[in-house]
């Protein structure tokens, strides 16, 4: 899929949220940033991560009428795990003390979202493991049920909310990895997917409208019964509603500022500075905020020294396959002339 106008902008505009949340929570900023906005870059996040991971199957489905889910998965197998293998061998050393096996099993597995008893260097991988869950369930789900997708994900967008209340009125323990939290914002993103070639322009009036949604429904305090159901099955799905549509648009009207140089490049670092913001960011022991510039340059060689060459040998060998299947077809008439 070629690259998408925006997209690594808005991708900048969140993991800037949730690295200022992170700096906010060990005391350099606002704590704003920490008790509202890290948790909007990360819906953001999964937005964002929704509408790509559809926009690819549907676009297979409608080459070829299928999706290979062994290349999808193979696919995202170097997107994601060459980097975070290298963090996690790290974080092994150097926090051996800190961390037990168990917990370095679950993350390995991408089970830290069901790891309730994880260590601080590992809080922030919750999120990685229900993306990785759903790469892992969603292909499935679309391909045995295409004909039914609007149905499938319009129901997430209900149910989630519902489970959440449970979770929350019947103070059930955990909450079931995250995913009543983030399915909408998933489910959101996956829609969208299907629906964006057939909507309308969305004005910039209309896209400052929603970009309010997102910056202010966050700041609504659900400190009462009443006010946590609105927020479940009112603000929270206007928010989530608002993020998808907000994307919508700056596809449609491609910003100069999400697609200028250093913020397309903080971007395309994205995911190595989610994984390398938390020992320079979230240390409870860090006493000075200047430690984010250490996490951009870990992030930095991250992208340039593991996740690109990664990404060339997949697609070398995604190239070689193809030629090497290719081959047969191509040879049988000069075997049937001879």
């Amino acid at each position: 899929m070629k690259r998408i106008p925006s997209l690594d902008g808005l991708r900048a505009i969140s993991i800037t949220a949730v690295v200022l949340g992170h700096l906010a929570k060990s005391g350099h900023g606002p704590r704003i940033f920490w008790e509202v906005y890290a948790d909007t870059g990360v819906r953001l996040f999964f937005v964002i991560s929704g509408f790509l991971i559809t926009k690819i199957l549907i676009e297979e489905q409608e080459r070829t009428s299928s999706i290979n889910l062994r290349n999808f998965y193979l696919r995202r197998a170097f997107r994601i795990f060459p980097a975070a293998a290298v963090f996690l061998a790290l974080v092994a050393i150097f926090y051996g003390r800190e961390i037990r096996w168990y917990h370095l099993v679950a993350a390995s597995l991408y089970l830290a979202n069901f790891d309730t008893t994880r260590p601080w260097i590992f809080g922030h991988l919750w999120s990685l493991g229900v993306e990785e869950q759903f790469y892992l369930l969603w292909p499935g789900i679309l391909k045995r049920w295409y004909g039914h997708r609007k149905t499938v994900l319009v129901s997430l967008l209900v149910l989630a909310p519902v489970a959440q209340s449970a979770l929350h009125f019947f103070k059930l323990p955990g909450d079931f990895g995250g995913y009543p939290w983030a399915a909408s914002n998933l489910a959101a993103g996956c829609l969208l997917a299907f629906v964006a070639s057939a909507m309308p322009r969305i004005r910039t009036p209309l896209g400052l409208v929603m970009m309010l949604g997102v910056l202010l429904v966050p700041l609504f305090a659900a400190n009462t019964p009443a006010r946590t159901l609105l927020q479940l099955f009112v603000l929270r799905p206007v928010q989530c509603l608002s993020m998808a549509g907000m994307l919508l648009h700056v596809m449609q009207t491609p910003y100069k500022f999400l697609n200028s140089g250093p913020v397309v490049w903080l971007g395309r670092i994205s995911y190595g500075l989610y994984l390398w913001q938390q020992p320079f960011c979230s240390d409870p022991r860090l006493r000075h905020g200047y430690f984010v510039t250490f996490a951009i340059a870990a992030a930095a060689l991250s992208y340039y020294c593991i996740e690109r060459p990664a990404l060339r040998w997949r697609d070398r060998r995604s190239k070689q396959r193809r030629i090497e299947e290719a081959l047969p077809g191509a040879l049988e008439p000069l075997r049937s002339a001879a």
